[in-house]
């Protein structure tokens, strides 16, 4: 697909991979619907939506408004999402549903919201950001990667029940991201988690600008994954 002149919302725009995006799709001449619980920067030919993805209410919003300006929804980008790390022994169930919300019911309640909007247009695309934690096994990371597994096998299987109404649902891998996210992340574990991870030697972290790219590409080519590095998916477990 080629993104000139199509409409695509954006969750969690405010900031890091959400906000690369959006730039990079305005540069493509992509109309943009920004969504997040934060303030976004305007951008050519953009509106801003504050919204709470945890809050259905909010994700019927984010559609109507979009609707009501643009006139139609070509792409989704469900981008929103909170890190969440903890033992398993230790799982806070409180923080724990709370991200499930976010990271799991937040797109899945968004796709159901724009998926009718698409058959009727007859065709679309829907790229659900994942996790590089989704294709491993990380002590003390379990809640956050177990959710964001969940998200990529839902996508797979939405995949197919959508493929004949030409609506492509793509998932995309990023790798350890240079954003706030760890900043971020609710914790459950009585250390800071280096004892759990040694991350000595590994590759430094990505800039949001190159999951932007992957996303776009997702979008350009309908691909059903896309791994921020060839080795991610060689590893996957």
């Amino acid at each position: 697909m080629d993104i000139r002149n199509k409409i695509a919302i954006i969750t969690g725009a405010s900031s890091g991979i959400g906000l690369a995006t959006a730039r990079l799709f305005s540069k493509k001449g992509a109309m943009l619907a920004l969504a997040a619980r934060s303030s976004c920067p305007k951008l050519p030919d953009s509106i801003i939506i504050r919204a709470d993805i945890t809050k259905p209410a909010d994700i019927r919003r984010i559609v109507k408004q979009t609707l009501k300006h643009f006139g139609r929804i070509d792409i989704l980008i469900n981008n929103a999402g909170r890190g969440y790390d903890s033992l398993v022994t230790e799982i806070d169930f409180k923080k724990w549903q709370y991200i499930i919300d976010l990271d799991l019911f937040g797109p899945v309640r968004t796709m159901q919201a724009v998926i009718p909007v698409m058959k009727k247009q007859r065709g679309g695309v829907i790229v659900n950001i994942s996790s590089g934690t989704a294709l491993m096994v990380l002590p003390s990371m379990s809640p956050y990667s177990s959710i964001k597994s969940a998200l990529s096998k839902l996508s797979q299987t939405a995949r197919e029940e959508l493929a004949n109404e030409k609506i492509a649902v793509s998932v995309v891998y990023p790798y350890i991201t240079a954003t706030k996210f760890e900043r971020n992340t609710l914790k459950s574990v009585r250390n800071t988690g280096e004892e759990e991870w040694d991350n000595t030697g590994i590759p430094p972290p990505d800039p949001p600008e190159h999951v932007a790219r992957m996303i776009l590409e997702a979008v350009e080519t309908r691909i059903s994954e896309i791994f921020a590095h060839d080795w991610m998916a060689k590893n996957r477990r």
